[in-house]
């Protein structure tokens, strides 16, 4: 008796929550397709990958694609892509909050619409737009800093696309524009989901409004943004191509600051014999991505249990 009544529990649980699964189906169907049917394409990483053979033949070669990830040039990539992501992180944290808290504040409804709007265009601008943008700015003959704000104070030109000093602080500038508005928008809703009674009683003990955000507004946002950072940290060994590979007009001159792992997996496909390596950067940038973010994880789960991921 107790278990028909369990199973007809299930069942007006599983009618109520149906609408919810039919909504799910097809994210579903998108992840296995996109993401769980390439993953037999692992095997391409050990193995010397012929086409005539295909995924499944071929010679095995255990881990002699992932060598080429451990030589001098090889690591300074890795180390490239990991110390931008790490400035990433952190810029469009900083960035996305204190925008977040100044738009919050904006009284009119329009006007913060109008402010939510221009901050997130930039997020929907295809890379090859912000290249062309980017150029605009750093173009050597006709570029606008070089014609106008260099000429204006009697500065000579610079070869923006041929110095490498520059472009660390270009990238990171460029990202932090581009993707600024995204995490911007799951801040501002964090702020609108805090009690204004809060607020209140704050204004009415005295609080200034410098207090009213450290003491209210940042700790009711500390679990959402620490949900974005493990959500970035688990992605710290990929890198945007569009940034890295379109912004800098793929410039030979600029590799040493703008190769990074997945500009570097491109080139090694033009070559011979490159797809058994790109599938091993390929793992390699997933099996880290999952130590990083495991460890961040746990970290979490000692400081805030609420807080962590799982």
């Amino acid at each position: 008796m107790q278990k028909k009544t369990n199973r007809k529990t299930n069942m007006q649980m599983i009618r109520k929550c149906m609408p919810l699964y039919i909504m799910m189906l097809p994210c579903i169907v998108y992840l296995i397709i996109n993401n769980y049917i390439p993953m037999a394409g692992i095997v391409v990483a050990f193995k010397k990958y012929n086409v005539k053979t295909g995924l499944f033949g071929g010679q095995w070669i255990g881990l002699s694609n992932f060598e080429y990830l451990f030589k001098q040039d090889a690591f300074l990539i890795i180390r490239n892509t990991f110390l931008y992501n790490i400035a990433f992180i952190i810029i469009n944290l900083i960035l996305g909050v204190a925008v977040a808290i100044m738009i919050s504040d904006i009284t009119g409804k329009f006007s913060r619409k109008i402010y939510q709007s221009a901050i997130l265009f930039p997020f929907v601008v295809s890379w090859v737009i912000v290249s062309y943008i980017v150029y605009a700015f750093l173009s050597v003959e006709n570029g606008m800093i070089n014609n106008s704000i260099l000429d204006f104070f009697g500065s000579p030109p610079v070869e923006w696309y041929s110095e490498t000093k520059y472009w660390p602080f270009i990238l990171v500038l460029v990202n932090a524009w581009k993707s600024l508005g995204y995490g911007c928008l799951l801040y501002i809703a964090a702020i609108a989901g805090i009690d204004k009674e809060m607020y209140e009683s704050a204004q009415l003990d005295g609080a200034s409004k410098w207090k009213q955000i450290w003491y209210i507004t940042i700790p009711n946002m500390i679990p959402t943004m620490i949900t974005v950072v493990l959500l970035q940290i688990g992605r710290i060994f990929y890198s945007d191509f569009g940034l890295f590979y379109q912004v800098p007009q793929n410039s030979g001159a600029l590799y040493p600051v703008t190769n990074t792992i997945d500009t570097y997996v491109y080139r090694a496909m033009m070559s011979a014999g490159g797809i058994g390596r790109s599938a091993a950067a390929c793992v390699f940038q997933s099996f880290m991505g999952f130590i990083f973010i495991m460890l961040a994880n746990f970290i979490v789960r000692k400081v805030d249990r609420d807080s962590a991921l799982f």
